[in-house]
This record gives structure tokens, C-alpha cells and sequence, in this order.
């Protein structure tokens, strides 16, 4: 065990980890939530299928701009108080979905909740991946999980109810600027936790460094391979997850004839099972081996995809939980393995480009799902999400060759 290992393994307070795991349940809360409510919203609004792809575009630039100021916005204000601001912004912005009076409105406040979330994404990340524990990693990406689990459910009821999808939003608003009010409350706790200098293993077998040394540049980091990999994994890997969440309820409804409340159900049940599989990874991941577990994960990511583009009602619903079980894994896992593979020095990049990257698969992949859904039908949805695990499996087994050829 390295030294590394031992720091990332040495007891953290409580109440941090009780402040973490609530910072990823405010990202989760949003996330998932136009999915559900895009059928009533486009509505309302007399819109077409493709452009549920739009706000998530301009979201992206925002939330991949956000990331990368991460660490300069950390080191200017420190991680409890950009906890607050981004959960601020992000409620500011939820609630602007409640009142737009038009499409375009949308189209400002989508940006807000996105920035608000995007640098927290990596600060967290990269706090965690430096001083928690796998199973801690595992589990607070349960914690987003909840959170996008929570959404969708809330949306669901409201529209079960016979409310307008804005009371959905009104609600995850709410509950968000009271989460940023808790965090602000409690910021400096960050603070509080040690942080001296430890010794880390340097990457490629360069012999041990100090955190004290000067910080890398990122031009630097992307010179090697295993960062560029990391970042096509990650952009396959959320541009999966997102395009399953948002299209499934279309195309469960639309094409395959579900009613809205079982739809809703099964919705939930994806986000659900990335819930289960988080909780369960954190259990077993330091007896099976973070490596083993991601390759598992991206078979039965393929599978579970190939199930889903299976035309009927049955095959489609039931893949959901499975599909989301497989990606469960996979972004706590490749973070969690990210300054063991590049160092330490050049984790807080990698971390960032890897959030930036994930936030480009969120805007592209689920905007070509819709845009092929259009042209040829939302059936085509399901076989785009089957061609995207079979490249993930690719990059990942590759990923796997070369960091085995270096280490």
C-alpha cells in the first residue's frame, strides 16, 4: 500500500462527510428532472422532440466552463463556500424553470444551474479522490444517485397529481436554498480538516514526490494517454447515462405505449438502480479490485443497452434498472483511480478535464439520440445507446492495456 493509499484511507470528521455526501445529493437533484417534466414543458411551449438536446447544450458550455475554473475557485474561496454558492446558483436557477414564461427564458436559466453545479462537481471530486476512502468514493456517488432519484420521483407525483411540471421545479428549488443555506452555515468546517504535506507516489514510476511541489500545468497532464482515454470514457459514459434518462420516459410513452405513472416508475427505477449499485460497489470494490469491477461494469453496460433497443414494452422497462446498475461503477471508479494513475500533481487537472469532458457527453450524446429519434423514429434512441457501451467498452479495455504497459 502506498503512502498515497494511506492518506486517502486516514479518518475523515463526520460532519465532513456528512457535508459531502449532501453536496452530491443537491447535484443529483436537478439532473434528471427535465426528463420526466419534457413532455408536459414541451407542451406548453409547442415544441418539438429534438430541442429537449438545447437547454442541456447551453447547460454544458456552462457546467464545462465551471469545471475548468475549478481549482482556481477553490483556492480563491475555498470548498465551503463555493459549496454554497454553486448550491445557491443552482436553486436560483431550478426555480427560474418554475416561472419562465417562455422557452426562451429556459434558455438562460439552464446555463446558471449548470455553472453553479459544474465546479463543485470537481472540487468535490477531487477533494474525495484525495482524502476518502473507495467505499467513501462509491457511496457519495450514491448520494448523487438519491439525488437524481429524488427528482424525477418528486416531478412524477406532481404530474400525477394534476399539477404543472412548474410545480415540480418550484419544489427542487426550495429544497435546494435550503441546502445552500445549511452549506453556508457550515463552511468552515472544510477548513477545519488537516492538510499537510504528505508524500505520493509520482506516476510512470518517477519515484515519490512532495504535494509541495509546484503544481503541474495542464498542458502537461494532457500529454498523457491515459488522461485522453479517461476523457473519451467519461464522455461515453455520461453521454449514456443522460441519454437513457432523459429519452426513456419519451420513448417508454410515445413509442412504446406505457402509461405516464408506470413510465415515471420505471424512470426512477433507473435512477434508482445507480443508487443500489453505488451502495453495493462501496461494500465489495476493495475485495474485488477497482479495475475488475470497471470491466465487469462496461459488459454489462453493452448488455444491459442491447436489452433496452429491443423493441416492446417489457424488454425496454426492465433493461433501465439493469443498464443503470452496469454504469453504476464506472465514474467513482475511474475517479477514485485517477491520482493513483497520474499522480497526484496532476490529478486536480485530469479531474477537470474528465468533469469537462463528462458535461460534453452530457450536451452531445442525448442531443444526437433525440436528433436520429426525429429522423428515424424514437426507436433509433435504442440502438444509439447500444453503439455508444460498445465504444465504451473499447476505450475502457484499451485504457486498461496502456495503464498496465506504464505501471
Amino acid at each position: 500500500m502506498t503512502t498515497d493509499t494511506v492518506s486517502r484511507h486516514s479518518r475523515t470528521p463526520a460532519a465532513l462527510l456528512a457535508l459531502a455526501y449532501l453536496g452530491f445529493v443537491s447535484l443529483g437533484l436537478p439532473d434528471a428532472l427535465i426528463g420526466v417534466a419534457w413532455p408536459s414543458l414541451r407542451d406548453t411551449f409547442g415544441l418539438s422532440q429534438a430541442l429537449l438536446g438545447v437547454p442541456v447544450a447551453f447547460a454544458a458550455v456552462a457546467y464545462f466552463l465551471s469545471g475548468l475554473f475549478a481549482g482556481r475557485l477553490m483556492q480563491a474561496f475555498g470548498i465551503g463556500l463555493l459549496l454554497a454558492a454553486s448550491t445557491a446558483l443552482a436553486a436560483v436557477g431550478v426555480l427560474g424553470y418554475s416561472v419562465a414564461p417562455v422557452f426562451a427564458f429556459i434558455l438562460l436559466v439552464a446555463p446558471v444551474v449548470a455553472f453553479g453545479s459544474g465546479a463543485i462537481d470537481s472540487a468535490l471530486n477531487t477533494h474525495a479522490a484525495r482524502h476518502f476512502s473507495p467505499k467513501h468514493m462509491s457511496w457519495l456517488h450514491a448520494a448523487y444517485a438519491a439525488g437524481a432519484m429524488a427528482g424525477p420521483a418528486i416531478m412524477t407525483v406532481v404530474l400525477g397529481v394534476g399539477a404543472s411540471w412548474r410545480v415540480g421545479y418550484a419544489v427542487v428549488g426550495a429544497v435546494l436554498a435550503v441546502l445552500a443555506v445549511a452549506f453556508f452555515a457550515a463552511r468552515r468546517l472544510w477548513d477545519a480538516q488537516p492538510s499537510s504535506p504528505v508524500v505520493v507516489d509520482a506516476p510512470l514510476g518517477a519515484g515519490p514526490v512532495s504535494l509541495d511541489a509546484p503544481p503541474l500545468s495542464g498542458f502537461s497532464v494532457l500529454r498523457d494517454s491515459r488522461v485522453w482515454l479517461q476523457i473519451a470514457i467519461f464522455f461515453f459514459y455520461t453521454g449514456i447515462e443522460a441519454a437513457a434518462g432523459q429519452w426513456s420516459y419519451t420513448l417508454l410513452t410515445e413509442a412504446r405505449g406505457l402509461d405516464e405513472p408506470v413510465a415515471g416508475t420505471w424512470v426512477t427505477a433507473y435512477w434508482g438502480g445507480l443508487l443500489a449499485g453505488r451502495l453495493l460497489l462501496g461494500f465489495i470494490v476493495e475485495r474485488v479490485g477497482q479495475v475488475r469491477m470497471l470491466r465487469y461494469a462496461t459488459v454489462g453496460v453493452l448488455i444491459s443497452a442491447a436489452l433496452f433497443a429491443i423493441p416492446g414494452q417489457a424488454a425496454g422497462a426492465a433493461a433501465l434498472p439493469l443498464l443503470s446498475f452496469s454504469l453504476a461503477s464506472i465514474f467513482p471508479g475511474l475517479m477514485a483511480e485517477t491520482p493513483r494513475r497520474v499522480g497526484e500533481r496532476a490529478a486536480p487537472h485530469a479531474v477537470g478535464f474528465q468533469v469537462s469532458a463528462a458535461t460534453l457527453g452530457v450536451a452531445v450524446f442525448p442531443n444526437v439520440a433525440g436528433l436520429l429519434g426525429q429522423r428515424f423514429g424514437l426507436e433509433a434512441i435504442g440502438p444509439t445507446l447500444a453503439g455508444g457501451a460498445l465504444v465504451l467498452l473499447l476505450l475502457h479495455e484499451r485504457l486498461v492495456a496502456v495503464a498496465d504497459r506504464k505501471a
